[in-house]
């Protein structure tokens, strides 16, 4: 039972190491800094258990056609949130080597070049993505908690040890908190970056020749 979700953490070549590295450094960290770390980590796992069994289910019908590889690595789970990102974005199309399509399909023209990635498995992919897209269309609203149980997690053990660590980059649960933290990135403080040092509060005094008013002008004339 401890392979539906130990499997996104092997690899058995390092040229399929590196490619679910990029792909969760990629994937995983911008889907992290959209609904937090906490809620992160519960949806890897759900999501890696979603589609092992779904995988699973599938395999028995699809191995009487074709020969089908075992699923491994990260990708599935990767698909997964690129399903969720697609259904739930504001977004309507997007450019595809120049071509306007919409955004709702991106993960499935991704598929094709997924499948030329080493000890990648198009049906686990494939279920991945089924998985995420029932997720992001609100079919597995069981598994999805409100922002308020999020942040009573950013308190608890493991999560709060996370936040201590030095180094590590722990994205709170609450919108609001996320919203202010990259609002202090967009809008340092005055000071802070050495081309602010000179920082003053007052108004730039103008011109002597500009503080005259045109109406003084005429009158003299």
């Amino acid at each position: 039972v401890h392979r539906l979700i130990t499997y996104v953490f092997v690899y058995e070549d390092l040229v399929s190491l590196t490619c679910g590295a990029i792909i969760i450094w990629y994937f995983a960290g911008s889907f992290e800094r959209n609904v937090g770390t906490a809620k992160h980590c519960f949806l890897t796992s759900t999501f890696a258990i979603l589609s092992a069994l779904l995988f699973l289910f599938l395999e028995t019908f699809v191995s009487r056609v074709s020969e089908v590889e075992d699923v491994e690595g990260f990708m599935p789970v990767a698909f997964a949130t690129l399903g969720v990102s697609t259904t739930r974005s504001r977004m309507k199309r997007t450019l595809v080597l120049g071509v306007r399509v919409p955004v709702v399909l991106v993960p499935w023209f991704l598929l094709c070049p997924a499948w030329f990635i080493p000890r990648s498995s198009l049906l686990g992919n494939l279920c991945g993505l089924l998985a995420g897209e029932a997720y992001g269309l609100g079919y597995c609203f069981c598994f999805d908690f409100p922002e308020s149980v999020a942040s009573k997690l950013d308190r608890l053990f493991p999560f709060s040890l996370l936040k201590r660590i030095p180094g590590l980059k722990y994205v709170p649960g609450s919108l609001a908190e996320r919203r202010a933290l990259e609002s202090s990135k967009i809008n340092p403080v005055p000071g802070t970056y050495p081309t602010q040092s000179y920082y003053s509060s007052s108004a730039p005094s103008l011109p002597a020749f500009q503080l005259h008013h045109p109406s003084a002008q005429s009158q003299g004339l």
